[in-house]
This record gives structure tokens, sequence and C-alpha cells, in this order.
């Protein structure tokens, strides 16, 4: 899963691709590296950031969603709000990215009259906040729980069990060590049986590992998602779609699997 940021603040690209014609470049260029799925954002989540309208997020990601769909390649939204969910599904994205996991007012409604699959991240507070103190008795045991909620809430609602995906949310209110735990116990959660997401890319437990700054993370960023798929992550998010492809290539070719690890309908 390839990353476009339409925004001028994400953590990582912010600022980068927050023009139309610059996102679609990007686009263009994730492609051609072999990325499965494009997910496409027009709010920052970084920690401390702040929240923006559902008519200016669809202003920035709606022509980019358009241009991508005329690739036929699958597509994502990174979106928590209901209208901008709406909308893009029906422009005909392929999977809703949520790091609320659909506890918006409308979103289970929104989702459950579509077909699209639907990925329910855990993420302890808000982003303005959430790198406060993060505390838990048990991250992997608490993580696992909230998803067990939330997928129990959207099969209530009429979403189909196939339709979704989970993501323990890295980063999202989670000290570096909450982190580590879950990368090595990442295992725990692909036995849920849900294909599991995991955005680890240039995430900042790899700049504490490595000492590396935010754009100097891609050899860390892989390395860490090799990781993840040999604990059952199904897809990877990343910004650096060409060295992660590479490395999967290996992997796949060694262990004599696809290196696609989307699934979608």
């Amino acid at each position: 899963m390839g990353v476009i940021n339409v925004t001028p603040d994400s953590f990582s690209d912010g600022g980068y691709f927050d023009t139309t014609e610059k996102a679609i470049e990007q686009a263009r260029r994730l492609i051609q590296e072999g990325a499965d799925i494009l997910d496409i954002g027009g709010e920052s989540t970084r920690p401390g950031s702040r929240s923006v309208g559902a008519e200016e997020e669809l202003l920035r990601i709606m022509p980019v969603i358009e241009f991508v769909l005329s690739m036929n390649i699958p597509v994502s939204v990174d979106t928590s709000k209901p209208e901008v969910m709406r909308v893009a599904i029906d422009a005909g994205v392929d999977l809703v990215n949520d790091i609320n996991a659909l506890q918006a007012p409308d979103a289970l409604d929104v989702v459950t009259d579509s077909t699209v699959m639907i990925c329910l991240m855990h993420m302890q507070g808000k982003p303005e906040t959430m790198q406060r103190n993060p505390q838990y008795s048990d991250v992997v045991a608490e993580v696992i729980s909230f998803l067990e909620r939330r997928i129990a809430a959207a099969v209530s609602a009429g979403i189909e069990r196939e339709r979704i995906v989970i993501d323990p949310g890295f980063g999202f209110g989670k000290t570096f060590e909450h982190n580590r735990t879950l990368l090595q116990r990442l295992n725990c959660l692909a036995s849920m049986n849900f294909p599991v997401l995991a955005g680890l890319s240039r995430k900042s437990m790899l700049g504490t590992i490595t000492g590396n700054k935010v754009n100097n993370r891609i050899h860390a960023s892989v390395a860490a998602a090799l990781l993840a798929v040999g604990q059952g992550a199904r897809i990877v998010r990343v910004h650096d779609v060409k060295a992660t492809y590479d490395a999967f290539s290996v992997f796949a070719a060694v262990n004599r699997i696809y290196p696609g690890f989307l699934v979608h309908p």
C-alpha cells in the first residue's frame, strides 16, 4: 500500500504532495514502483495534528482519487469523516482506512450501505494528544480487545467479516516499547483471522532505533515491513514502494509465495 498524503503537514511527506499535480505525479511513480493499492489522505494524523473540515479534505483528495481510479488500481481513502467516506465510496474507492475504527456518528451506516472493505485501526486518544504519556497494562491484549469490539460493532451493523481489515495502529497513542511489543507479537493479531495492515514506514520507533531523521529511514522501514509480514501482516502501508517491493520479491522467491499481500474484492 503506497502512501499519498495530500497535506501540508503530514509527519513524513507533508507539503511534498500538497497540490493535485504533485500528488498525481507521486501516484504515477508509486504505481510504476509496484504498489498494489494507493492510500490517499487529505488530513494529517501525525502526533499534535489538528483536524480539517470535510470540504477542505474532499478538495484535496478527490481529484487524486479520480485519477488513480482511472489507472485501474485499487484505492484506499484515509479518512475518519463519514461525509468524506460517502463521496469517496460513491466515486469508487475499494477501501476505507479509518484510524477511528468507524466510531464517528454515521460512519458505520455509510460503510454498511456499500460494498467497500474497511480497515479498523486502534488508537489511544486523538492525534492532537495521543503521544502524551500513553498507558497500557498489556498493550497487545488491549489492542485486540478494542479491535474485537469494533469488529463486533461492524458485523452487527451489517458489514460482512470478509470486508474487514485490522490495524494495531503503530505510533497512535503508543510508546516505543508499546510499538516494539506489538511488532514482536503481531502474530497474535493475525490469529484473529482478519487481514492485518501494518503501518511502520518512517515511524518514530525506527528513528529511536537508528537515530535517523524521518526522511532517512528507508532501510529501517523496509526491515520493519519484512518483520511485519513475517509475523502475519497481509498489507504494509509504505512510503518507499520500490525498496519495499524489491525486498518482498526476494522474500517471496525464497519462501515460494507471491509478493502481493493485498486482499480486496
